[in-house]
């Protein structure tokens, strides 16, 4: 685990009688914690987030009435079965063609495409798992991190640092505008020059990325050119976060919100405005530190995100904070009045029902700590 550094007031705040034993010390909040993370730790923690630590393909329960999840499957243990665990090289045999021992021209990837809680994830991070390479030589994060990562390294320094991995797993790949569409394009062809097999997930198929969000003729050609470094692998199903469970709970009153935050060891406590503000000062890439040993978040008065930079940066918070298992208790409006119906009908749109669905199984994991267990 990387060393984040912080200010110790960042990390525990004391309340009134703090130490004295005359009333329990108040709660951290997120929005007076500034972490930092060194740019060269960033490669080191792109491994699958605690939630996936111990998945992997034996572990998939795939759903009998949709074939392509058991497809699915197979097809990834076939993938990570023909990784090479030597060093990185073009010549390497990404699919078995009979007995050929060169790389084929098709794709040297794999695209996982499917709706929300399909378990598309999960079956990303069991082929990390799989690969026959140390950890240091494959490398697993969201679009997000990659994109940030290249922020912080640099475009020549990050392809030098994961040409050299046997496999690089993406996670939620989404492109959002014409600039991430032309970097991450061109670094991964770069990448695969290097030999370095790809995987990925979406809710979106490889052709269709950038559709609705962008209407560039110009950066159509670069699209396609990614869809084709991928073998697609379509898995259907429900979103299994909803399968057979209740709705989600209704939203807790402020008074259950902070005796919660007060009686629960590691609870934060903050103001959902204020929370909103704070995350504007610190960088997406930062956001997993933000909540690292963090056993609940305690939000007040939640209320609808007030523009589209924010709502972003909401949904980073919502993936760092479901990949890390961490229970949600929230006063305010419920999670799926987060964002307007214009977002919802917008270009992010996927990111925003993702997240809504996220925080809901979140909020059903706090459930418990409401009533006081």
């Amino acid at each position: 685990m990387a060393v984040v550094s912080t200010s110790p007031a960042h990390i525990s705040d004391s309340g009134p009688g703090s130490g004295s034993g005359s009333a329990p010390a108040a709660p951290a909040a997120l929005s007076a914690r500034e972490p930092r993370v060194p740019a060269e730790q960033l490669v080191a923690e792109m491994v699958p987030p605690p939630r996936f630590d111990q998945v992997r393909f034996a572990t998939y329960l795939p759903d009998p009435r949709q074939p392509s999840q058991a497809e699915a499957v197979t097809a990834l243990d076939g993938f990570a079965a023909t990784l090479d665990s030597g060093a990185a090289s073009g010549r390497k045999r990404w699919f078995r063609r009979g007995a050929k021992d060169t790389a084929p021209a098709g794709p040297r990837g794999v695209y996982l495409d499917g709706g929300y809680g399909v378990g598309k994830t999960h079956l990303l991070a069991s082929l990390w798992h799989a690969a026959p390479a140390a950890p240091e030589r494959k490398a697993f994060g969201t679009f997000v991190e990659l994109t940030n990562l290249v922020g912080a390294l640099g475009f020549q320094q990050t392809v030098r640092t994961l040409g050299g991995h046997q496999l690089l797993c993406i996670d939620e790949f989404e492109l959002d505008d014409p600039g991430d569409t032309v970097l991450v394009s061109t670094l991964l062809a770069r990448l695969v020059e290097r030999g370095v097999a790809l995987a990925a997930t979406s809710n979106t198929l490889p052709g269709k990325l950038g559709e609705g969000r962008f209407a560039a003729a110009d950066f159509l050609r670069e699209i396609q050119g990614l869809s084709a470094r991928f073998r697609t692998l379509r898995i259907d199903g429900e979103d299994y976060r909803h399968r057979g469970l209740p709705e989600a709970p209704k939203p807790s009153t402020d008074d259950e919100v902070t005796r919660a935050a007060y009686t629960t060891p590691g609870a934060c406590l903050d103001d959902f405005p204020a929370l909103l503000e704070h995350l504007a000062t610190v960088h997406p890439s930062r956001y997993g530190a933000l909540v690292r040993d963090v056993r609940a978040v305690c939000l007040t008065d939640v209320a609808p995100v007030p523009d589209q930079s924010t709502a972003l940066r909401l949904v980073v918070l919502a993936d760092r904070l479901y990949d890390r298992e961490i229970p949600v208790l929230a006063s305010g409006v419920p999670f799926d009045e987060l964002f307007s119906e214009d977002m919802l009908r917008g270009g992010y749109r996927k990111k925003y029902f993702r997240a809504i669905s996220r925080l809901t199984a979140l909020a059903r994991d706090a459930k418990g700590l409401a009533a006081g267990g």
